[in-house]
């Protein structure tokens, strides 16, 4: 780029490879004077920036730019951009920030797709192939690499020596997972074609095989693209080097998208090898093909338990998980012959898994405690499975201590929330610190608040501070915070804050520490309140604002929004354009011409939803994206530029003005979007057929890389895919969001598991279950949420050993009606008996199953813990009848009262606690509730329900009126029990702080009436009469229907579109 600038001088002066001299300046400056163009050297140098930066911003040129230069400027500017060790470029006088320069070079969208595509064209014709290589892997390790598509891989070399070819290809076997699945194919292709040179001279067999052991260690894992035939023809000497090797186990091992047919041509081969596939030192070196181990005929139980002991890493496979579970089943069978499962426990490795619980409940707690160095490896445990292991390990232990605990693993979760508060509170504060940490995540909200509980009731309240980390700080409650002020800022580092924590430490902390010291733990952002960021100086603001830019998934859109206005205030000539998203849309007239493309950036690397616009603001921000687009996504640099702004386009937009050249780069982006709406994805298919074809003519490699999107595709052509590639279909399912966005790809891959096993018998157990084909395990693992196009009678019909080890995934299924509910709930009585004997974990395995039982049915059940219940509450289809039931039966089951329940048992309860009545609620004491607000917070509850609430509220922080900010932020929902009189007396200052799930708890009527002494406010054009419409602004479907009068209506769409 230098040389391309220093070009324009080629009158006065040749270029070199040497850095500029005072002398060519010199020459430069006498080179404008005699024109007559008056110039400094300060002049010149803002020029040369001010020429690079707007050349960074238009890539198409820049790549014109390199093309232009001739081989010396070429290699010094490839020189600089990727050898140089210079922090600064000095021109004569005239100096550059290097570093800073080729740092912003590689953030900018677009620059490195033209340095990829420049090095292909002109590196490896001009610098040292390794050079180039070296370039390469740079450039893409920065990038998301989407520049390798197919069409590109036909440009890189195919001349490479040995040492330069290697290299690439370790790159592209790093970057393997990041890759589309036609990229995988097509450098497969690339290393196929450089691999078989050799092989392709007269004097070389034609049938013999160009994959020689060391081919496929170069291949790694694009060995999977091996077709059948090719793999059956590798000599047998060739495929003996290649597993002889330890270095070939660790490429096994990662061989995840292998296919079972793949694999096991490649057993076969090490088998006629000499290396005996049933030996277990052979069995070490397979990796991931044990996945698909097929010689089943006398297998020694030795071989049986070495082949279980790899297969805890099948897991990882992409697909097949049905196969794998068979598989292991088979193989566990043929371990336990002639021992008991308490024998074999510890030998058994993951498998595991697919005990049921009845075998579960048969171990010893011996056995339990003898093999928990390998259940504590294990993963994929279902809830039920845990807490019967669980109890089964402590009963043997005795007395639960932090070494017990530590051995645990994943286990620790199955440990009772009664067990946890009454340990040790010195060794659960260990437990919460050391290695179980890590889990700490998987704990329920009631068991997490049941190990605060008890460290807090038994220790100095500043030493809990201090002790606790991460996610478990924020079950601190904000009136326990309040007991001590002595904080410091560095208590607050490697934690989790709620808002409602951070808005109330940060005001106590900034009267003794600086602002830089509390900015600096991150979390305590959230704390920063609009009042103080108004009150930062100029200098003190823009000092500290990369701090906020870095974190804005911290911040709440009120935060934003004044951090917008503050930035605009002091320095609107350099505001971040991200920030125009939430400014009045008539400051968007400031975006034109050269501010266009740093515009587009700044919101493509930004998550748009994080600054909450509103409707018309954020449609009327992407029409000037399209305008500065002038109209279309002509091509990849387009798309690279839009970043994640491509999930936010209009449909239509999409439907006329996206070109296929931008299609085919696009589809990786828009597979990373969260949230496209059904008009967005039914366009984006529409393009994928467009460049495409039919899907009748799709290849394997298509369809994954179309992903989610086939949930588009019409019934016909979904049919087409699942003949042609079933698994492919069944993975792809599995990772589609909710069932009712995907129903006629669900059907598609029910029928296509359905027809594939027409031909078996169907299981008769009964008369009634004449002709019907009931499920069978192997369908409902492949089936998933696709589970629910069962009929009533299939599931009724159902052997009783299928639904046993099946229930839970049976229970995971949301779209189960009520007639398929009750056929499973049938089914459960049938299998376990009468509800009055069912144990805790066959509770907790029912999942959306429970929702079938009866108020009389729950009453008969044991719901003495409130680890049982609290899984029950997470259901939300509760009626009012069965929530009593449930609340009704802890109570007796447990010998509690309301006045005796702790704050755990309230979390616990959770969405139960919504079918209290007001004698109920005035019961629970005040301590425990003050525990458990925030969660209570979080809930729905009725009007009636939440005023309740709001009453005993007030016992804990005083009297509404009183409440400030982090009270608000803390209560949540609550505060939609608040009355019409306490609405009207809260202060404008305060209103951002009500939660949105709050506002939307408020009775319509008396938010109107509330609502209309603000209106004044807002006629009065008050900025803080608006605030209160900001925190609302996500709600704008919810106000519009409430609010009636026309002026008002008027008022408010004035404010919250400006």
């Amino acid at each position: 780029m230098l040389y391309y600038f220093a070009g324009t001088f080629v009158p006065v002066f040749s270029c070199s490879s040497d850095a500029w001299t005072a002398d060519m300046v010199t020459k430069v400056m006498a080179y404008f004077h005699a024109r007559e163009v008056k110039f400094t050297l300060l002049s010149l140098q803002t020029s040369i920036q001010s020429y690079l930066k707007n050349l960074l911003y238009q890539p198409r040129q820049l790549l014109s730019a390199f093309q232009q230069l001739d081989q010396q400027q070429f290699q010094t500017a490839m020189k600089y951009l990727f050898n140089s060790r210079k922090d600064y470029l000095e021109m004569g006088n005239v100096i550059l920030d290097w570093e800073k320069t080729r740092e912003r070079i590689f953030q900018i969208p677009g620059v490195n797709r033209t340095l990829f595509l420049i090095t292909l064209e002109r590196c490896f014709l001009t610098l040292r192939a390794m050079d180039c290589v070296d370039i390469l892997s740079q450039v893409l390790r920065m990038s998301a690499v989407s520049y390798l598509q197919p069409d590109v891989i036909g440009s890189l070399p195919n001349d490479l020596q040995e040492d330069a070819f290697r290299n690439l290809s370790t790159v592209f076997k790093d970057l393997y997972d990041k890759t589309s699945a036609n990229t995988q194919k097509a450098l497969y292709g690339w290393m196929k074609e450089i691999l078989q040179k050799p092989y392709n001279r007269s004097d070389f067999n034609e049938s013999a095989s160009w994959v020689s052991a060391e081919n496929l260690w170069i291949l790694g894992r694009y060995m999977v693209h091996l077709p059948l035939e090719e793999i059956l023809k590798i000599n047998l000497s060739e495929i003996r080097l290649f597993i002889s090797y330890d270095n070939a186990t660790k490429q096994l091992d990662t061989v995840y998208d292998i296919t079972p047919e793949l694999a096991q041509a490649f057993l076969e081969r090490i088998n006629s090898s000499g290396f005996d596939v049933r030996n277990t030192s052979t069995v070490y070196r397979l990796g991931l093909l044990v996945c698909f181990y097929d010689d089943m005929e006398q297998m020694d139980a030795a071989v049986a338990r070495a082949l279980l002991h790899q297969m805890i890493k099948c897991n990882q496979l992409k697909g097949f998980q049905a196969k794998v579970q068979k598989l292991k089943s088979q193989l566990l069978n043929i371990a336990m012959q002639n021992q008991t499962l308490n024998d074999t426990l510890g030998s058994l490795s993951d498998a595991v898994v697919g005990l049921t619980s009845g075998q579960l409940e048969s171990l010893s707690p011996e056995a339990v405690h003898n093999a928990i160095a390998t259940l504590n490896q294990v993963s994929g445990w279902a809830k039920s499975q845990v807490m019967i292991l669980s109890s089964k390990y402590l009963s043997y232990e005795k007395v639960l201590s932090f070494y017990n605990v530590s051995q645990m693993g994943a286990l620790v979760t199955g440990i009772s929330t009664e067990s946890f508060y009454r340990m040790n509170p010195k060794e659960l504060s260990q437990v919460i610190r050391g290695t179980t940490s890590q889990y700490s995540s998987d704990l329920s909200p009631a068991q997490q608040q049941g190990i605060l509980r008890k460290i807090a009731s038994s220790t100095d309240f500043s030493s809990l501070v201090t002790d606790i980390q991460g996610a478990f700080f924020r079950e601190i409650s904000l009136s326990d915070l309040w007991k001590e002020n002595g904080y410091n800022s560095s208590m607050m580092k490697e934690k989790e804050l709620r808002s409602s924590q951070a808005l109330y430490l940060y005001e106590l902390l900034s009267k003794k520490s600086s602002s830089v010291d509390l900015l600096s733990t991150g979390q305590l952002l959230k704390g920063v309140t609009c009042q103080l960021i108004e009150s930062m100086g100029t200098d003190s603001f823009l000092n500290h604002f990369k701090v906020f830019e870095n974190n804005l998934h911290l911040l709440s859109p009120y935060q934003i929004n004044c951090l917008a206005w503050k930035f605009w205030e002091v320095s609107n000539a350099s505001i971040p354009p991200f920030f125009f998203l939430v400014l009045p849309t008539e400051y968007l007239e400031y975006i034109s011409g050269p501010l266009c493309v740093p515009f587009i950036e700044s919101l493509g690397k930004t998550e748009v939803d994080l600054l909450s616009p509103s409707f018309h603001k954020k449609e009327t921000v992407l029409q000037k994206v399209q305008e500065c687009l002038n109209g279309s996504i002509t091509d990849e640099y387009d798309v690279d530029l839009l970043g994640n702004l491509i999930c936010h386009l209009p449909p239509a937009f999409l439907h006329a003005r996206m070109s296929l050249k931008a299609t085919a780069t696009a589809l990786h982006q828009f597979k990373l979007c969260r949230q496209l709406s059904h008009e967005q994805k039914t366009e984006i298919k529409y393009k994928l057929l467009e460049l495409y074809g039919s899907p009748k003519n799709w290849t394997a490699e298509t369809t994954l890389d179309v992903g989610p999107f086939i949930a588009q595709l019409s019934k016909g052509e979904l049919n087409v895919l699942a003949e042609k590639f079933p698994d492919i279909i069944l993975r792809i399912a599995k990772t589609i969001g909710p069932p009712s966005s995907a129903e006629e790809l669900l059907s598609t891959v029910f029928e296509s598991v359905f027809n594939a096993t027409a031909s078996m018998e169907p299981h008769l157990t009964t008369p009634d279950c004449l002709g019907t084909r009931a499920p069978s395990s192997d369908e409902i693992i492949k089936l998933a949420e696709a589970n629910v196009y069962w009929s009533a009678q299939e599931l009724k019909c159902m052997d009783a050993g299928t639904f046993d080890k099946n229930v839970e995934l049976l229970g995971a299924v949301s779209g189960f009606n009520n007639s398929q509910l009750m056929a499973l709930k049938e089914k459960a009585k049938q299998v376990w008996g009468s509800p009055l004997g069912w144990k805790s974990y066959h509770i907790v395995s029912l999942g959306h199953i429970a929702l079938a039982l009866t108020e009389n049915e729950i009453e008969e059940l044991d719901l003495h813990s409130i680890d049982t219940v609290s899984v029950l509450s997470q259901q939300a289809e509760w009626t009012l009848a069965q929530a009593r039931s449930i609340l009704r039966s802890f109570l007796e089951d447990s010998g509690q009262t309301m006045s005796t329940l702790k704050s755990f048992d309230l979390v616990g309860l959770g969405a139960i606690l919504c079918a209290l009545n007001s004698t109920e609620i005035m019961s629970i004491r005040t301590a425990e509730f003050s525990a458990a607000v925030a969660r209570i917070g979080l809930l729905l509850c009725s009007t009636p329900v939440l005023k309740q609430f709001k009453k005993i509220t007030e016992s804990v922080f005083g009297t509404a009126t009183s409440w400030n900010g982090s009270v608000l932020q803390e209560i949540g929902t609550i505060a939609g029990g608040l009355n019409e009189d306490e609405l009207k007396a809260f202060d404008k200052s305060l209103m951002p702080y009500f939660q949105p799930i709050a506002i939307r708890s408020i009775p319509a009527e008396i938010f109107q009436n509330a609502y209309q002494r603000k209106s004044k406010d807002l006629r009065s054009g008050s900025t803080e009469g608006t605030l209160f419409l900001f925190t609302l602004y996500s709600d704008l479907s919810f106000l519009l229907c409430l609010l009636t009068s026309a002026e008002m209506l008027s008022q408010l769409q004035i404010s919250l579109l400006t």
